[in-house]
């Protein structure tokens, strides 16, 4: 099975031409690794730490820069069983974060301590997806 941890150009480039003044929703589904795997050379290498604690440490020093750039989580839940779609995939967990516009993820993942901060969530991950949103209304029935 093919596994994702970074967008693909051509994903990236269709992201970036997307309206950038109104709000999004980046749903994230997370796969953890058993161990994290941090390159070699890193200070956090080899250390024994689970993907579910490398992601701990990437939701850490990452928090600031996404609240200061008016990120927000806006849900967030634990895996439990696929009811539609594939049953080898099983997530760990799952979220959708809330940012002002697009040039606030943009905002983010350029800061020089975001980047630094982001080794923990590639260490971590072992498969993932982001997916991207316009805000609707809540409430109501389906459709």
């Amino acid at each position: 099975m093919t596994q994702y941890i970074d967008p693909s150009p051509a994903n990236f480039a269709a992201f970036k031409d997307l309206p950038r003044d109104e709000p999004i929703h980046m749903l994230n589904l997370l796969l953890y690794r058993d161990e994290a795997e941090y390159p070699e050379g890193h200070a956090l290498h080899g250390n024994g730490w689970s993907g579910r604690r490398a992601y701990e440490e990437y939701g850490k020093t990452s928090g600031p820069i996404f609240s200061r750039v008016g990120g927000t989580i806006v849900w967030r839940g634990a895996f439990q069983t696929m009811v539609t779609g594939p049953d080898e995939r099983a997530w760990h967990d799952g979220f959708v974060a809330e940012y002002p516009n697009s040039g606030a993820f943009f905002e983010m993942i350029k800061d020089a301590e975001y980047q630094k901060a982001v080794v923990n969530r590639t260490a971590a991950l072992s498969d993932s997806r982001l997916i991207r949103f316009k805000p609707g209304e809540a409430g109501g029935g389906f459709g």
